[in-house]
């Protein structure tokens, strides 16, 4: 009997290069290996890499009907979706792209707010390297600074300034 293979939780690495010179089918297509969804929840003060997101199946998402009125979900707890790309440069692996989505979730009434179109839109802004992370508390910031920082000290060091100024706050 063979094992179930053991589910990972860190951040998806890039791969073979799909636009290597061969010249057919996909060149020029972005891919989704580069991209991880990071949950980052500062009620709890928890920050976690969840690739269920990819298909809307994440732990926060489970058995949650998402509305796409915010009002309708007043008590929701909220959570930032933080779309983060990682890309390669000759030093080595860094943090390239980084786009945050709202989403609030009440588990009592099994109920949320998310906007699909946006969390389509952003991934694809992650995934051409885009940063838009100012909608994010100075808080929620802070926590995903911290996580990215510690989650791969070297990644965070070879990231480009612009990422590492946008996830500053006031307290830092």
């Amino acid at each position: 009997m063979t094992q179930p293979k053991k589910k990972s939780i860190g951040f998806n690495i890039i791969k073979d290069d799909s636009t290597d010179g061969h010249g057919g089918y996909g060149v020029g297509a972005l891919s989704l290996e580069n991209i991880s969804p990071v949950f980052v929840c500062p009620s709890d003060e928890e920050v976690f890499v969840d690739i269920g997101a990819m298909h809307a199946r994440s732990v926060v998402e489970k058995g949650i009907k998402f509305l796409p009125n915010k009002d309708e979900v007043p008590n929701g707890k909220l959570y930032w979706l933080v779309w983060v790309t990682i890309d390669r440069k000759q030093e080595g692996p860094y943090y390239a792209g980084m786009t945050a989505c709202e989403m609030t979730v009440d588990r009592e009434i099994r109920r949320g707010y998310k906007s699909l179109p946006e969390h389509v839109n952003k991934m694809d802004k992650s995934l051409k390297r885009r940063i838009m992370v100012e909608e994010m508390d100075n808080k929620s910031k802070a926590l995903l600074r911290e996580f990215l920082k510690s989650h791969n000290e070297e990644v965070w060091t070879l990231s480009n300034d612009d990422l590492k100024e946008a996830l500053q706050t006031s307290q830092c």
